[in-house]
């Protein structure tokens, strides 16, 4: 299978079941969870063991755990790619995945079609889920676009930077869905540094009161650039919904099965006229915040050592492997697959034009204005000033 034709396909792979709601009896080959982790929402531990949870039971064919594992290969192949190739100077900045690829692959693939998706800057996971072509994430960091692709296309929206707006963006589409009669829902993506924003609360007013049918997706990685999630909260995240009017649940982040099995039963909810409801992925940046944040100014090396024990992928893999739903041709084929994206992805980027510098200045006020033609003479002159010391290299 090629990669053009992944980005393409439609999320029918793992979306075909549906979450049972109710209580699951754990089958015989899978251990129960320890009564102390009911708190975490976990169907595979870090050392890839299948558990069962009494609310969120999901039961995917091999075929469809191969898919999960290699959607997260993948997207961290094209993160990986992108993060090196600002750091050659192609992009201007790039938010790293890295670490959280359970969390978009499994809420990703929980949506259906005509579901609608609000990301941040940071969710190229849940872009590849909707069938964004990853080359397309990468014109607005280098400058050349807005966003690169259509929102109608996939439903799913153009990044956001501004932290936490497209929250009220969602609540607000979701209300609108609501209006229109629609059996679909919204997914509004968002940081535990987002949490603490106003829109945020608002979206939750909101929603609750309206009832809409958006979940809200929470990507606690700890970390809200330099400011640990301790000094954003007293309390845990998920439980902020409970003050609202509408249920929170807290989910291992970094299992990509439970982050499916639950997003499954949130949307679903959302559908059936349930209302809004918070999803606290609980998980781990292991990179950077951007490649313009250095993290090891405010984070020690310990915590990230404890994380990597949690990754994602391995716990996947070790399941996959002790279950011989996989063999070594398998992982081979994944391998050469990725490194025929990496490949794609460094030639489209590089084959991008140069950004125009002056385009900042034009629409920025429909007659004109003064004090922007200065500024706009100013910085052609700033430009110039390179040109010129090259030349004056030259000649010496």
């Amino acid at each position: 299978m090629t990669v053009e034709g992944t980005a393409q396909r439609k999320n029918t792979r793992s979306g075909s079941k549906r979450t049972t709601a109710k209580k699951a009896s754990p089958a015989k080959s899978k251990a129960t969870r320890p009564a102390e982790q009911d708190e975490l929402v976990q169907l595979l531990t870090p050392e890839g063991k299948r558990v069962e949870h009494p609310e969120y039971a999901i039961d995917l064919s091999p075929e469809e755990l191969r898919g999960l594992y290699r959607d997260m290969v993948l997207t961290r192949k094209f993160d990986a790619e992108a993060t090196t190739l600002q750091r050659q100077g192609e992009l201007g900045l790039w938010a790293s995945l890295l670490g959280q690829e359970a969390a978009q692959i499994g809420s990703g693939r929980a949506l259906r079609d005509d579901d609608y998706v609000f990301p941040t800057y940071r969710e190229h996971g849940v872009a590849w889920c909707r069938g964004v072509d990853p080359t397309n994430l990468l014109g607005m960091f280098r400058g050349v676009n807005h966003g690169g692709w259509d929102p109608n296309s996939n439903n799913f929206h153009l990044y956001t930077i501004v932290i936490g707006s497209q929250t009220l963006h969602a609540t607000g589409y979701a209300m609108g869905v609501q209006k229109d009669g629609a059996d679909s829902a919204v997914l509004a993506y968002f940081g535990d540094g987002a949490s603490s924003q106003g829109d945020v609360a608002e979206s939750f007013t909101f929603s609750a009161v309206y009832n809409a049918p958006v979940v809200f997706f929470c990507q606690n990685n700890q970390w809200a650039i330099s400011e640990p999630t301790e000094r954003q909260t007293r309390v845990p995240l998920y439980q902020r919904a409970r003050g609202f009017g509408f249920p929170g649940v807290r989910v291992d982040g970094n299992d990509v099965l439970a982050c499916l099995a639950v997003t499954r039963a949130a949307l679903e909810r959302a559908r059936t006229g349930q209302g809004p409801m918070l999803v606290e992925a609980f998980t781990y940046r292991m990179g950077a915040h951007t490649t313009s944040d250095d993290p090891t100014k405010y984070r020690a090396d310990e915590e990230t050592r404890a994380w990597e024990a949690k990754d994602p992928i391995l716990r996947l893999r070790r399941y996959l492997e002790a279950e011989g739903f996989v063999d070594d041709a398998y992982f081979a084929a994944v391998e050469e697959e990725s490194e025929a994206l990496g490949k794609r992805v460094r030639d489209v980027v590089r084959a991008m034009p140069d950004p125009d510098t002056m385009a900042i200045f034009e629409n920025v006020y429909a007659d004109g204005h003064a004090l922007v033609d200065e500024e706009r003479a100013q910085f052609a002159a700033y430009q110039a000033s390179f040109a010129d010391a090259d030349v004056a290299a030259e000649e010496n």
